[in-house]
């Protein structure tokens, strides 16, 4: 865990001197020194208080390099198509075991010939137009800002029955981190 390098980019971002950090903690400047360059391993409490004099919450100090906000910018999202039909999904943000995406979906086009089923939950908004989707015996229309859920591993189905494109927020939950095609 690199902490102490967590600590000095915070610190370095909110324009904050080791003397001034020393002086709300009564830590010294050669011990915070250590700590910054990973030499020494502070005490919970006294990450706590390097934690409150960085006005930042003890946990974020802790968060590995991955684990840290994940931004994507609209025109740097990856552009994938999947399908049998080649519907355009943009990718829009994920973690670890959720991942969130823009699926469009044209008027009469669907995710397949037949319901498909893969690992994982998902959660679908209807951002515009109309479509249809079916999970085993359930059934039903959606329109703009409806939404809908369901467990992936029972096979489901989802169509344009509109005239325009259908364009629907997915966020879909795994366990695992191997990539999953959700279409």
């Amino acid at each position: 865990m690199d902490i102490g390098s967590n600590i000095r980019a915070i610190r370095k971002r909110k324009n904050i001197t080791i003397a001034q950090i020393c002086e709300e903690t009564g830590l010294s400047q050669g011990f915070l020194s250590q700590v910054e360059t990973n030499k020494t391993s502070p005490s919970i409490a006294t990450l706590e208080h390097i934690a409150q004099a960085l006005k930042v919450p003890l946990a974020y100090l802790l968060l590995k390099k991955e684990e840290r906000m994940h931004i994507v910018r609209k025109e740097e999202r990856k552009v994938t198509t999947s399908g049998s039909q080649q519907l355009k999904v943009e990718h829009l943000s994920s973690t670890k075991n959720v991942k969130m995406m823009l699926v469009e979906v044209p008027p009469g086009a669907s995710t397949g010939d037949a319901p498909h089923a893969h690992e994982g939950e998902e959660v679908h908004v209807v951002i515009k137009g109309r479509v249809y989707a079916e999970q085993g015996e359930d059934s039903a229309e959606f329109g703009e800002g409806d939404s809908f859920a369901w467990n992936a591993c029972t096979p489901h189905f989802v169509k344009n029955i509109g005239d325009e494109l259908a364009i629907i927020l997915i966020s879909v939950y795994t366990e695992s981190e191997q990539p999953v095609d959700y279409l």
